[in-house]
């Protein structure tokens, strides 16, 4: 198998493969099939969540590989997400040791935080303003204190966050004592967020696309399926390749890690192809121009400070 897959390196030496399996929205018994094929393809990058409440077929899937020594743990790039309804510093471990329990992991490699939002203690997706908490009550820097506790006890290898803006990375960069080393962000040619990317990697920042093929009903109800963009169908025509491929590739080639979910043998296969393409720059460039700042991931928008101004700070 020719495998020619890149990598963040981070300051450590440790490296992110730029290509991952994604598991939102993955129906457990599916996602462990899905773990076993990915791995077996040469994926060695999984992004999980607790709010995905998959965690435990993932650890399923992860044991069996290891036990039947398909696959070492250190070889493997495990990151799960903090959700945002255990932002209280003391809440952080327990959360994490709880999402550790369910993959049957000693430790991860990276550890996200969520979101920039706290939810009420036990909501898991909120029905109105009550069940938002205010950030002057709970603030990030309270909820990053946890983060850090987490990575000196070593139940993670690496801390970072997820969906955070410039202004929310330099309030975090003023006062944290462990630098975020990862923002995962929706990305992809429709939504490129140049000036993130740029902030993000000048301050060794890796940044992880979710979202990286722009598939969405929304998107699909606006008109917005990249796979048909005619820059995309060219291109995928010009280097023998996949839509999906081209998308993935796109990313990969710029230094932003992708993670595209899928539970289908055959794409999950394809879409590892990705990593073995070389746009050229005339593609890329040409990919570049179809940027419409255009959003699929939504997010909370109730009112007095939980708009989606506030939420993106645009």
């Amino acid at each position: 198998m020719n495998i020619n897959m890149e990598y963040y390196i981070c300051e450590n030496g440790d490296r992110m493969p730029l290509l991952g399996l994604g598991t939102w929205q993955s129906e457990p018994e599916k996602l462990y099939e899905a773990v076993l094929t990915a791995v077996r393809a040469g994926y060695r990058h999984i992004d999980c969540a607790y709010v995905y409440q998959n965690e435990e077929a993932v650890g399923r899937a992860l044991k069996y590989l290891i036990d039947n020594g398909e696959v070492r743990r250190e070889e493997l790039w495990i990151t799960s997400k903090l959700w945002n309804s255990f932002h209280r510093r003391e809440q952080v471990i327990p959360a994490l040791r709880h999402t550790l329990a369910s993959l049957q992991l000693d430790y991860l490699d990276m550890y996200l935080v969520h979101w920039p939002l706290v939810f009420c203690e036990g909501v898991m997706f909120p029905q109105s303003v009550a069940d938002l908490v205010s950030l002057s009550e709970i603030p990030i820097a309270q909820t990053w204190s946890g983060m850090e506790e987490a990575h000196r006890e070593k139940l993670t290898r690496h801390i970072g966050v997820s969906n955070f803006s410039i202004k929310k990375l330099k309030e975090l960069l003023a006062t944290c004592a462990v630098r975020p080393e990862n923002n995962q962000i929706e990305l992809n040619p429709y939504l490129q967020q140049p000036a993130l990317v740029d902030y993000c990697l000048a301050e060794n920042i890796a940044v992880t696309a979710f979202s990286p093929l722009g598939k969405g009903d929304q998107a699909f109800k606006d008109g917005l399926n990249l796979y048909r963009d005619p820059v995309i169908v060219r291109t995928a025509q010009e280097q023998h390749a996949t839509p999906a491929q081209v998308l993935l590739r796109w990313a990969i080639q710029k230094g932003i890690a992708v993670i595209p979910k899928s539970v289908t043998p055959s794409r999950i296969r394809e879409n590892f192809e990705a990593v073995n393409l070389v746009l050229t720059t005339d593609q890329m460039a040409a990919i570049d121009r179809l940027d419409r700042h255009h959003r699929m991931s939504g997010g909370w928008n109730y009112g007095g400070e939980f708009t989606l101004a506030n939420l993106w700070d645009e």
